[in-house]
């Protein structure tokens, strides 16, 4: 079976290769700016990163927006767009936007626009969603400073408002931000040290952006989401390049700088390459997962949900995936192999592939042969295996498979789709998620389980939802954790999400750069080239 697999990555890296969209790189009128190109995991195309959890979307966030808080390397809340206070009884949190402020446009960055930017994020956002059944009220003070008002103390409102990923609490003018949440923004200005050029986007093509010479970064040393963000560059371009053998080709050849995901497999030869380096930017590393539609058959059945998460085993995914272990392992802690709330309950029937255990579930939920919906994603090779394996080991337990195949970013706009599967709705799709955010039940989006308004697969379960709240009462980590393992465990009974284990991703540079961060997303402050 792994040569079949290696035969169907073989060929599919051909025909990519053969109708790779060739990018034109940067006109003759920019030619004298310093220039970053990148090669991203697959072109933007979903711009609302208050409406997407896609990193993708995040990534285009972090250029262009800022957030009132960021998260150093050790976890620590920093302030970033404003500085805070705390009443005694931990109700009342006042915050001061710190000077020099601007949008791209100009004009000052106020606290009225961070009240309806945070009303909005909060509309969709799990994290927000939960802090506000506890906000009796956001409120400008006066042009620089806003309150938050609680009912009751709660962790939620620092580490919502610092949250990395996804669906950062970007903050946006207030004229944009009253864009209602079920709507996509139009018009994408921040206050972010790069300004969008909206003349030059090519919709997953390519998109560029600019220096913003009126951002005035932080004095402290960047760490993470925090500190000083210090453009060192004129312009960053990213384009797409849907094979990476051809990515490799251009960072070779000097057409690229930077290239934000290596395949495994070709990571020899980036690391054999004279002047590139290989290194993994994001240390703590991610887990990947598969989703299933709770809202329709043959998974709106626990028990069916269970023999699906009994016949994948998490090895031959990574293997496929990854292949070479010094970089990945298996886990099954939904919230992380490592993490203090990382617990393995389930880990005996959700790690190894148990096909009979599966066929029994399967038998005693009377599935009838229901067809099961794949989402397949071609574009990203981070994404490409989990459906071929997945598909695999559900046909042999039985399922009936329908494996649909399109790009990642057209991934992502299905998974909000909540049709029926026969009328163009899907019934499973994998992704992965950074371990950096997914160690407690609110960074982890896996883990809302509010029905219809929860992340995509629309999970209906009261308890969790329950001890989510629990959570965020908590006094102290030994409380939480008790609270994260009853947590794990209904989530792996009920099916909430099937993990399939931890990985690091590598990524490749021009050694005639240097200062790209290390931390769990990826961004371009601090980035410069080389003395000559």
């Amino acid at each position: 079976m792994m040569q079949t697999y290696g035969r169907f990555f073989r060929h599919a890296r051909a025909l990519l290769c053969a109708a790779a969209v060739m990018v034109p790189m940067a006109g003759h009128s920019v030619a004298q700016a310093e220039t970053l190109r990148a090669v991203m995991q697959s072109g933007l195309r979903v711009m609302d990163p208050v409406l997407s959890t896609a990193f993708l979307t995040r990534n285009h966030g972090y250029m262009i927006y800022d957030t009132l808080l960021g998260v150093d390397s050790d976890f620590k809340v920093q302030p970033q767009m404003a500085s805070w206070t705390v009443s005694e009884d931990g109700k009342l949190y006042t915050f001061t936007l710190r000077d020099g402020l601007k949008w791209h446009d100009g004009e000052p960055v106020t606290a009225e626009d961070a009240v309806v930017s945070l009303k909005r994020w909060a509309e969709v956002d799990t994290t927000g969603q939960a802090l506000m059944t506890m906000v009796e009220g956001i409120d400008a003070v006066d042009d620089k400073s806003f309150e938050i008002k609680l009912s009751q103390p709660t962790t939620l409102v620092l580490s919502g408002l610092s949250k990395l990923s996804s669906r950062p609490a970007f903050i946006m003018p207030k004229r944009i931000a009253e864009t209602p949440s079920s709507e996509p923004i139009t018009e994408f200005v921040g206050s972010g040290p790069f300004k969008f050029v909206e003349a030059e986007f090519q919709p997953g093509i390519s998109v560029v952006y600019e220096k913003n010479e009126d951002y005035v970064p932080r004095d402290e040393p960047s760490s993470w989401t925090a500190g000083g963000k210090v453009v060192n560059v004129d312009r960053v371009e990213w384009v797409t390049m849907p094979d990476q053998m051809t990515a490799i080709n251009a960072l070779q050849n000097g057409e690229v700088d930077f290239i934000q995901e290596v395949p495994f497999d070709l990571l020899p030869l980036v690391e054999a390459a004279d002047g590139i380096k290989a290194e993994v930017m994001d240390e703590l590393g991610a887990w990947t997962y598969f989703r299933m539609n709770h809202l329709y058959p043959p998974f709106d059945n626990k028990l069916v949900r269970q023999a699906a998460m009994a016949a994948v085993g998490q090895e031959d995914v990574l293997k496929l995936l990854v292949g070479n272990p010094d970089f990945y392992q298996t886990c099954g802690a939904v919230m992380g192999c490592g993490n203090p709330n990382g617990d393995e309950y389930g880990a005996e029937w959700v790690v190894n592939s148990d096909i009979e255990r599966a066929q029994s579930l399967l038998k005693e939920a009377g599935y009838d042969g229901t067809p099961v919906v794949l989402l397949q994603p071609t574009d990203i090779a981070m994404l490409a295996a989990q459906p071929i394996v997945l598909g695999d080991a559900l046909r042999k337990a039985g399922f009936t498979v329908e494996m649909k195949t399109m790009d990642w970013q057209t991934v992502v706009t299905q998974q909000g789709n909540q049709n029926a599967p026969s009328e163009g709705g899907w019934n499973i799709f994998s992704t992965y998620s950074i371990l950096a955010t997914s160690g407690d039940p609110f960074g982890n989006t896996t883990l809302s389980t509010a029905g219809r308004s929860s992340w995509a697969g629309w999970p209906d379960v009261p308890e969790i939802e329950a001890l989510r709240l629990d959570y965020a009462r908590a006094a102290t980590p030994e409380e939480q954790k008790e609270i994260a393992v009853k947590i794990q465990k209904l989530a792996i009974d009920e099916g909430v999400v099937g993990p399939l284990g931890q990985f690091r991703i590598p990524a490749a540079y021009s050694t005639e750069w240097t200062g790209f961060p290390k931390a769990p997303v990826t961004l371009f402050w601090n980035v410069q080239k080389t003395a000559e």
